[in-house]
C-alpha cells in the first residue's frame, strides 16, 4: 500500500471514529444544559487536518460551547479530476450532515503533487464548487478558507515551488471570487521547516501554530 492510500485509509478511519462516538461527546462536553447551543465547527482538509493533533488543539482554544468535527481525509485534493477530490469522497457528505455553524477549509497541498496539477482556472473552479457545497447548507454557516502550511523538502512529490507559485495564488482568487475570508496559516509557519515531520505534515509545535492562527481569526468574529 502506498503512502496515498495510507493516508486516505487513516483519513477514512478517522471519520468512522468520529461517526461513532460523536453522540457520545455531544452529550458530554460543551454547554451540557443545552447542547444544541453548542457551535459545530467543521474542519475540512487533507491529511494535515486528519493525521495532526491541530482540531484538538482548536477545540481546547475555542473551549466547551463549541464541537470540532474532524472531516479531513488524507490524499485529498481539490481537483475533480483527481481520484481523491475531496469534492468526491464521501467525507464531504459527512460533513455536510453535521449541520456546521463554521467551516474551516484548508485543501490544496496534495494539488501541488505532479499527478495532480491542473490549470489554475480548473483549481479555482472546483475549489468554488466544494465551497458552494457548504454555502447551501441549512445552518448557512460561517466558511473561512484557509491557505494551508508551506511545502519543504519532502519524498512525498509535493513540489514546494508550484505550492507557493500557484496554489497558495489561486486560493486567494478563490476568496475574491467568493468574498470569504482567507486565513493565513501559510505565512505562520512559511519560517519555520523545523515545524514540520517531513517538509509536508507538522508537528505537534506546528500544530499548535495553525490552530492558534485559525483560532484568532475566529475570535474576530465574537
Amino acid at each position: 500500500m502506498n503512502i496515498k492510500m495510507k493516508l486516505l485509509a487513516i483519513g477514512v478511519a478517522i471519520i468512522i471514529v468520529l461517526l461513532a462516538i460523536s453522540p457520545v461527546i455531544l452529550q458530554t462536553v460543551g454547554n451540557k444544559n443545552n447542547p444544541a447551543n453548542l457551535i459545530r465547527v467543521a474542519c475540512i482538509g487533507d491529511s494535515i487536518t486528519g493525521g495532526t493533533e491541530y482540531t484538538i488543539d482548536l477545540w481546547k482554544l475555542l473551549g466547551p460551547n463549541y464541537f470540532v468535527g474532524n472531516f479531513g481525509i488524507g490524499g485529498a485534493t481539490v481537483s475533480f479530476t483527481s481520484y481523491s477530490s475531496y469534492g468526491n469522497l464521501t467525507a464531504i457528505r459527512v460533513a455536510k450532515q453535521f449541520e456546521p455553524n463554521i467551516v474551516i477549509i484548508m485543501l490544496g497541498t496534495n494539488d501541488a503533487n505532479i499527478d495532480n496539477n491542473q490549470s489554475d482556472t480548473n483549481f479555482i473552479n472546483d475549489y468554488v464548487k466544494i465551497l458552494n457545497e457548504f454555502q447551501g447548507l441549512a445552518s448557512k454557516p460561517n466558511v473561512w478558507i484557509v491557505k494551508p502550511p508551506p511545502v519543504f523538502n519532502n519524498t512525498y512529490g509535493i513540489n514546494a515551488t508550484y505550492f507557493s507559485q500557484h496554489i497558495i495564488p489561486n486560493i486567494e482568487q478563490v476568496s475574491n471570487k467568493t468574498n470569504l475570508q482567507t486565513i493565513d496559516v501559510y505565512s505562520s509557519l512559511v519560517n519555520h521547516p523545523d515545524y514540520f515531520i517531513d517538509g509536508v505534515h507538522p508537528n505537534d509545535h506546528g500544530s499548535r501554530v495553525i490552530a492558534k492562527t485559525i483560532y484568532n481569526a475566529l475570535v474576530l468574529l465574537r
